[in-house]
């Protein structure tokens, strides 16, 4: 399971979430970053090219090292600092108040304590801090929800621990996250699959 999840694992994310139809959404959702800014599961630094001028660093938060590597001709181009800076988002090596705002990007699916990372990410911004995120998870239709939870232990097992059915804006607010933007959409693909939020939270 170990080289699966280190050497196969990245690649497939690398080629699933580089897909062209994902670009827009990365645009989207990185519109208003500014300063300093923590990326939470950076992977092959797809959001890169989307980093808006008001960005004046990035600290990246990424566990496989794959991932960096394949990251490597992104991270050539970037036009501001990108640093590899933690490995776990559930133990950020930061101070308090050290960032102005944080993106995730199809993250929150895959970490295994996501209110631990959640209350971490709460730590390190500054209050008024923003996250800004786009991620699948829980349909609103109870009967794609369904499908969900029965195929959920087969995705996790497939894609080194990524949950189908998260409520990912539920999870965001008991974190104690205002969310003051949120779009409820089907993607392009499977409902299963492809129920995202894509919204930007306040931190208090």
């Amino acid at each position: 399971m170990g080289i699966y999840r280190d050497h196969i694992v990245p690649r497939i994310v690398n080629v699933a979430c580089g897909m062209k139809v994902n670009e827009p959404l990365r645009e989207r959702v990185c519109a208003g970053l500014s300063g300093r800014v923590l990326e939470l599961g950076f992977g092959s630094g797809l959001n890169v090219p989307f980093y808006p001028a008001a960005v004046t660093s990035v600290s990246a938060v990424e566990p496989a090292d794959l991932g960096w590597k394949l990251a490597a001709r992104r991270l050539a181009g970037a036009r501001v600092s990108v640093e590899r800076a933690g490995l776990d988002g559930q133990r950020l090596p930061f101070p308090a108040d050290s960032f102005d705002t944080a993106l995730s990007t199809w993250t929150m699916c895959t970490i295994p304590d996501i209110d631990a990372a959640l209350a971490e990410l709460r730590r390190v911004l500054v209050p008024g801090g923003t996250v800004h995120f786009v991620e699948h998870g829980l349909s609103p239709d109870p009967a794609v929800q369904r499908w969900q939870h029965r195929l959920d232990p087969i995705q996790q097992r497939l894609a080194g621990g990524c949950h189908l059915d998260r409520n990912i804006p539920g999870i965001i607010r008991a974190a104690g996250l205002e969310i003051r933007e949120l779009d409820i959409f089907t993607g392009e693909g499977p409902a299963f699959i492809d129920s995202q939020s894509l919204g930007v939270a306040v931190a208090r």
